[in-house]
């Protein structure tokens, strides 16, 4: 039954993998203009050490993401660990105690719960430097409350944070289109309000970026889209000039910014990564999309649906039950090519209230751009997919986990 599916499925996404394409065609021409606009040679590819002064690759690397995500600036360094600290980064660095935050779609990504200190008090967290709060929640239809954020703005709301990837929630991501209009309502209303976006898992997926349409701030990590599968480690941050040198502050200390940081051995691979990043993310839509029919041919909700606007790479399957989110996991890690006879089990992890499962076999520890899932065991118990180096390798990722569920 499964291969006759498999077959009628592959027909069906045919349209859509054309669209894809176009889009990473588009994508593809903007990397290589940086590229050449930032005068690229061999000499850029080798790494400094210490403290990294004058680290002409670091530099011609910052100016490549500057230019394909639309920015005056960028910060890409790979000290910064993942894009929680990306993130924390822009908001640790532009905000000051008295300030106040405004999240529009409701409760960000779980791991942001401790930074802000939206439960308690956490040493070291915005909370607990004075820096006000709250949130607007979704309508129950998943769109923006424009009223409720309109209300919500004052002269003491000096950022805006906008998630464009849904996270851990079933809720729509934020398309390129949404995230342009609300940027406008909210500078139509305080035009010194800084928008900042949350972009990961949405970079080079839409032709344009947040900073295209006006964002002010945007961030995410390396070892998902933008690292194309070969970077290392690493996060970066772009956006207005004076405020990536605020991130950097942060990032260092104050008068010292963004001027260290060495790029050490594996810089090659950082420019590397973001040159193939169109055509991995494009890989990875692809898969995503024979994901939402295979599973929505077998019965299940999926999020977005196989046809659907995407605007980030992840794929949301509702399984309604504890036992068969852990066993979907267990069958995409048995088809992993690192640690594929690892037996993922749910547990809690920093940053998360429920526990945690997660299957990854990447060569790259936790490189979701790789080929992984995992979801909390909460209802309504989904597993949120993202990733895939390559369509054939989604493909035998996605079936041996289909397989799992099915037998379960």
């Amino acid at each position: 039954m499964l291969k006759k599916i498999v077959s009628e499925v592959e027909y069906e996404i045919e349209p859509i993998y054309r669209q894809i394409e176009k889009t990473s065609m588009h994508n593809h021409a903007r990397v290589l203009k940086a590229f050449q606009l930032a005068r690229v040679s061999d000499f850029h590819l080798k790494g400094g050490t210490g403290y990294g002064y004058g680290d002409a690759g670091r530099d011609v690397l910052e100016k490549i993401y500057a230019h394909v995500f639309g920015a005056e600036a960028a910060l890409v360094r790979g000290q910064i660990v993942s894009g929680t600290h990306a993130i924390a980064l822009c908001l640790f660095g532009v905000l000051q105690p008295g300030d106040h935050l405004l999240a529009v779609q409701g409760a960000p990504y779980d791991t942001l719960e401790q930074v802000i200190g939206i439960r308690e008090s956490t040493p070291g967290s915005l909370r607990s430097y004075g820096i006000t709060y709250n949130q607007i929640e979704l309508l129950p239809d998943g769109s923006l409350d424009w009223q409720g954020i309109g209300k919500a703005l004052s002269k003491k709301t000096k950022m805006v944070m906008i998630q464009r990837s849904r996270g851990y929630a079933w809720r729509p991501s934020l398309s390129i289109a949404e995230i342009e209009k609300l940027v406008q309502f909210i500078k139509s209303i305080q035009p010194q309000t800084v928008v900042f976006v949350d972009n990961c898992y949405g970079e080079l997926v839409e032709t344009k970026e947040p900073c295209h349409v006006g964002a002010d701030l945007i961030a995410g990590s390396l070892i998902k889209n933008p690292g194309g599968g070969l970077a290392p480690t690493g996060g970066y941050v772009v956006g207005r000039k004076d405020l990536v040198q605020l991130a950097a502050n942060r990032w260092t200390a104050p008068g010292i910014g963004d001027e260290v940081g060495p790029t050490l051995g594996y810089h090659r691979l950082l420019m590397q990564g973001i040159f193939i990043a169109p055509h991995t993310v494009a890989e990875a839509l692809k898969g995503a999309v024979f994901t939402a029919r295979l599973f929505e041919r077998l019965g299940y909700r999926v999020s977005p649906v196989y046809d659907e606007h995407r605007t980030d790479i992840i794929q949301a399957i509702a399984l309604g039950d504890g036992d068969k989110l852990v066993e979907f996991c267990r069958g995409l890690q048995s088809a992993s090519p690192v640690d594929s006879y690892v037996q993922p089990e749910p547990d809690g992890m920093p940053g998360y209230d429920d526990a945690v499962v997660m299957a990854a076999g990447t060569f790259v520890q936790g490189a979701s751009i790789e080929l992984s899932a995992d979801g909390p065991l909460r209802e309504p118990y989904a597993v949120y997919v993202q990733g895939g180096l390559s369509k054939e390798y989604i493909k035998l990722g996605i079936l041996s986990a289909a397989e799992a569920v099915l037998n379960s």
